[in-house]
């Protein structure tokens, strides 16, 4: 484990050694309703991720003019312009405030994406114990730069970016705060598995040794974050909703309790599961193989005094004693010291030792 491969959120630390860090995306998947978003904190608390995120923006200094008044008229909207939507799905600063007084109620880590510098600064000024980026603020190094002054911990997805993406942002931010988590991340809603390019998270973690890296899994499935696990990724962010029909475009592909419980249990397992990589039989395997493997027993009734053939032993079950199948080759054309009865194990305690051979003269090598 690199020693400096290490960050701190919430009094929980992340590195190579350690239990996979969990965050249960809500995003707006609680559609500008506080209660729903306190049951969607409730549901991931008894989930046993690690943190719940939202999403904040300030909607009028975030989008142009044209932007924001642009007509939304889809199946998934909560407005007639696209700002309106967007309004409609926003909690003010004091919903943030109850909900993250909710969140330290119940013993979940809370904060936000920032998508603009009012937004920042307002979760800066509610106390969040770190910082979320998404994929299209990875050239916003403006923004990056701000938040970094906070000193709180700071994971940034790069979805969308190419490596020079990723260093420029990696560039703005060290100088300011090392407390940084990187994430692969497909920007697609959702993405399929074979645009994950989960092999992206060897190359970030070997471009930059010093810093955790994790994965934004917007696959609608919990066996790639697995993966990532796998390939070393220790934070993992996954949608999360209670109900896949709801209204929106994140919900679909959202995990819902069940699934997240699964993707928490199977990371939890999967440290112990690779164990510590030295091949041995463990105890909890000696009753099967002891009814499995095999033994040598003797073919049929033998008389004291036999010279064993191959055919005078037999391999069955149980391994419950006597000389294992490797052993044959070895014991044939031995002697027995004793009767043996079908099916009796053959014992090396059973045979005459080998006797020595007698050494083969050496040749005068032949003249030239």
């Amino acid at each position: 484990m690199s020693e400096g491969r290490r960050l701190t959120i919430d009094g929980v630390e992340i590195h190579d050694g350690s239990a996979c860090y969990v965050i249960a995306e809500i995003g707006n998947n609680h559609q500008g309703s506080l209660e729903q978003a306190k049951q969607l904190v409730d549901a991931a608390k008894e989930c046993g991720v690690d943190a719940v995120k939202l999403q904040k923006r300030a909607n009028r200094a975030l989008y142009t003019r044209e932007f924001f008044d642009q007509p939304y008229d889809n199946e998934f909207s909560f407005g007639r312009t696209y700002g309106e939507h967007r309004e409609a799905l926003e909690l003010s600063p004091s919903d943030y405030g109850e909900l993250q007084a909710h969140a330290r109620e119940i013993g979940i880590t809370f904060f936000a994406t920032a998508f603009d510098f009012e937004s920042a600064d307002q979760l800066a000024d509610l106390g969040v114990p770190a910082f979320k980026f998404a994929s299209g603020d990875i050239r916003n190094t403006p923004l990056l730069r701000h938040v970094a002054a906070f000193g709180k911990p700071m994971i940034l997805s790069t979805g969308g970016a190419e490596l020079s993406d990723v260093d420029r942002a990696v560039e703005a931010i060290l100088p300011l705060n090392d407390q940084l988590c990187i994430l692969q991340c497909t920007a697609a809603y959702p993405a399929d598995t074979d645009d994950l390019n989960l092999n992206v998270i060897g190359t970030l973690r070997e471009r930059f040794p010093g810093l955790v890296i994790g994965l934004s899994d917007h696959q609608n499935g919990i066996a790639m974050a697995l993966v990532a696990y796998m390939l070393g990724a220790r934070v993992i962010e996954k949608h999360f909703t209670l109900n896949h029909a709801a209204k929106g475009t994140d919900h679909a592909f959202s995990l819902m309790p069940e699934g997240m419980r699964k993707l928490v249990r199977d990371l939890q397992r999967v440290p112990g599961a690779l164990g510590d990589g030295v091949k041995r039989p463990l105890e909890i395997e000696e009753a099967p193989i002891r009814k499995m493997g095999k033994k040598l027993v003797a073919s049929r009734e033998l008389e004291e005094g036999h010279v064993l053939a191959a055919e005078d032993v037999a391999i069955k079950s149980p391994a419950d004693g006597g000389l294992p199948p490797y052993e044959l080759d070895g014991i044939v054309g031995r002697r027995l010291r004793r009767r043996l009865a079908p099916d009796e194990n053959v014992e090396l305690a059973d045979l005459e030792p080998v006797e020595e051979q007698e050494p083969v003269a050496a040749h005068a090598a032949p003249r030239p």
